[in-house]
């Protein structure tokens, strides 16, 4: 499996692509490497060092890919923090020169806006961009509670409310490809207390996932979850089963990392869990 990830990268701890492509070279995948910014750290510190890349940097090395004629072997393309509108347009030239070359690679797009504890933290501009322009051309699309809500401008609180939410976002979506919907961190009043949810959308059903809360808030995560998600579904044609597997990894993953009491995520202490999770949950149709 070839996946070309187009995102951030730090030297120290792990968001974006440093979250993101581990993982899926654990579990086999060939994954081809596009950064947009390289920073010492993830800005959640309060001050790093580095650089922006322009989105013609990005467009340069999707084109210096393309020129290898490998394209026709990429599985998918992968993209989550877009820092500028320049950006945004060189990933869309990425889609576009994949889907020419493979009209059966998929897009899986990370609609990173914030969370419910920080608020929005992207530039002006790169909602509206998510919402009329990387959301139509995406086959899977994967934002977190926060995200939709502000996507859709529906309210989450209630299972019901998610699912016409997902609907809505679904609808958005690449006509032509699977449309498939993974909500994480959902939590409505079905949620029992100690427990988080997440739920996926694809081919009319919906299912959902719950697994225990843990007390830690870690950048990162919602990272690993988009590319765990997509590379099951690609493995297995299956939402149900990239929702169980991503699901299980990602549980075990901060579960370790909470034990720990770790400040960032501990992406390779913990890589035994992308492959054989230590622990497993089902998920059930709603």
């Amino acid at each position: 499996m070839n996946i070309l990830s187009i995102q951030s990268w730090v030297s120290y701890g792990h968001v974006g692509n440093a979250s993101a492509v581990f993982p899926l070279q654990r579990l086999g995948a060939e994954v081809w490497t596009i950064n947009t910014v390289q920073f010492s750290n993830h800005t959640g510190y309060g001050d790093w060092k580095g650089q922006v890349y322009s989105g013609q940097s990005v467009r340069d090395l999707v084109d210096g890919i393309a020129a290898r004629g490998v394209l026709g072997r990429c599985d998918a393309v992968l993209s989550g923090y877009v820092g500028g509108a320049d950006i945004g347009d060189a990933i869309l030239h990425a889609v576009a020169s994949v889907r020419r070359a493979n009209p059966g690679a998929m897009y899986c797009c990370d609609p990173v806006i914030g969370d419910t504890d920080t608020g929005v933290y992207v530039r002006p501009g790169i909602e509206a961009f998510l919402r009329d322009h990387a959301l139509p051309a995406a086959d899977v699309a994967t934002p977190n509670r926060f995200e939709i809500e502000r996507l859709t401008g529906l309210d989450c609180s209630t299972l019901h409310g998610a699912k016409q939410a997902v609907l809505r976002l679904r609808s958005m979506l690449h006509a032509d490809g699977p449309a498939c919907v993974l909500l994480t961190s959902l939590e409505t009043d079905s949620t029992p207390d100690g427990q988080i949810d997440m739920m996926t959308f694809e081919g009319g059903q919906f299912h959902l996932l719950r697994t225990p809360r843990l007390k830690l808030s870690i950048n990162g995560a919602g990272d690993a979850i988009a590319a765990l998600f997509l590379f099951h579904r690609i493995r297995t044609g299956s939402a149900v089963a990239a929702l169980e597997a991503a699901g299980a990894s990602v549980y075990g993953l901060l579960r370790r990392t909470a034990e720990a009491r770790s400040r960032e995520i501990l992406t390779v202490a913990a890589q035994d869990e992308f492959v054989t999770p230590s622990h497993v949950f089902s998920a059930v149709t709603v």
